[in-house]
């Protein structure tokens, strides 16, 4: 760990330089940039809300930042969790050539990809103000699920790029997989309505529904203490994962060059 944190500040220009260039190639094609950062969850938000409030949210007015919130932070997980996964694959031309510490390809890939989940929130602010959601102190309390999704998205990232290297099938699989957090995350639809002691027991052990779950409570003006399950659940979670993938991170990167 002493190895990893010295090298971490002694190449932090570099890292910054991939989160930079990572970026800018992600928009390099786009005509909107940016600003589909914008765009794309509030569009995503407003289909789901279209079709799914009848069904799942009537008699909620604040169903579209309901299924906001989840939407921005799950996106947010997929997609830095893709994109780590093949990025010690895509530098592999560089990694051949010159000494750069290899954590840094799926870390820097997450960062980008936290960035563009932060300019995300934008929208959530406004449609909040447009749905006339009463601000609290709890928001402040938003920042927790924050740096536990961060955590844990950046060491899930580590384990996937690792074994991405050896079994280059995990993308299609790690795909799949993700389509099934989707639906356990209860992102558009309300967990109450579907509360069985089978259903109940899947969200429990979800960690990314306990972190959405805690957004939602600050969003919605209440305190994520009153389910401290889901604080220190998803909390151990991203921690335990997030040094295990350091571990095998660690233990494997001398033999990437084989595969790469």
């Amino acid at each position: 760990m002493k190895d990893f944190i010295y090298n971490l500040k002694k190449f932090r220009f570099l890292f910054w330089e991939l989160v930079k260039k990572d970026i800018k190639l992600k928009y390099r094609s786009s005509v909107l940039g940016v600003f589909w950062t914008l765009l794309e969850p509030l569009l995503t938000m407003i289909v789901l809300t279209l079709v799914f409030s009848n069904l799942l949210g009537k008699g909620d007015d604040n169903f579209p930042v309901y299924i906001l919130c989840g939407r921005l932070l799950y996106s947010f997980f997929s997609n830095g969790t893709k994109v780590a996964l093949k990025s010690v694959r895509k530098h592999g031309s560089m990694i051949g050539k010159v000494y750069v510490p290899k954590y840094m390809y799926p870390l820097s890939a997450v960062v980008s990809n936290y960035i563009m989940f932060i300019i995300s929130l934008v929208v959530l602010a406004g449609v909040m103000i447009f749905e006339q959601v009463k601000i609290t102190v709890y928001l402040l309390q938003a920042f927790i699920p924050m740096i536990i999704i961060l955590i844990m998205t950046m060491g899930v990232g580590l384990i996937l790029a690792t074994f991405d290297v050896f079994f280059r099938d995990l993308e299609y699989l790690w795909t799949v997989f993700l389509m099934l957090i989707m639906y356990t995350c209860a992102i558009f639809y309300k967990v109450d309505n579907l509360k069985t002691a089978a259903n109940e027991m899947i969200f429990k052990c979800n960690p990314l529904y306990s972190v959405i779950s805690m957004f939602r409570d600050a969003v919605f003006g209440r305190s994520i203490m009153d389910n401290s399950y889901n604080l220190w659940f998803s909390l151990c979670f991203s921690l335990g994962v997030f040094l295990i993938g350091i571990l095998v991170f660690w233990r494997k990167q001398d033999k990437f060059i084989l595969y790469v």
